[in-house]
């Protein structure tokens, strides 16, 4: 805490935790200057919790397990999940924020699976800090998969659909 006033860091302290849950982020990170040499870093995180969509969505690399080599033998083999953000037609969030994946509400989205794109033609929105960022398709092609819903918060780097 500061030797300024600690009844006014706890206050910032609750005000950034409540922006942090009002706003549905996950970690929020600032630097309160009160001169050259007094300030306050103060950083709030909210632990994630996992919601399971009906289209599931890898998000973390698959865990590997040992298993002994009589009970591989008998196991059948297994499928192997693809990771979206690693095919080479992914396109992924610039950004930090909400998808929206047409205009406005109501409207017909910007693309649907199977819908023929131009590089340059826009495919989403991301809003991120009331602002809205259109973001176009990297290549020309065709929609193979649409991985974000509308509405969704979204990370940096996010696989969002696949333009193949």
């Amino acid at each position: 805490m500061s030797k300024n006033s600690p009844d006014a860091d706890v206050a910032f302290i609750s005000a950034l935790a409540e922006l942090l849950n009002k706003n549905d982020l996950t970690e929020l990170s600032v630097k309160r200057e009160y001169g050259e040499r007094d300030s306050l870093d103060v950083k709030v995180v909210k632990k994630a919790t996992v919601v399971q969509m009906a289209a599931p969505v890898m998000q973390m690399a698959p865990q590997v397990h040992a298993v002994p080599v009589a009970q591989a033998a008998a196991a059948p083999v297994a499928a192997v999940v693809e990771d979206p953000a690693q095919h080479p037609g992914a396109v992924t969030s610039p950004m930090v924020g909400t998808v929206y994946l047409s205009a406005e509400p109501g409207a017909a989205p910007f693309v649907s699976v199977g819908a023929t794109v131009a590089e340059g033609q826009t495919v989403l929105i991301i809003e991120a800090m009331k602002t809205m960022n259109h973001i176009p398709a990297p290549r020309a092609g065709t929609v193979r998969r649409i991985l974000a819903a509308d509405g969704q918060a979204v990370e940096y780097g996010a696989p969002l659909m696949i333009i193949e």
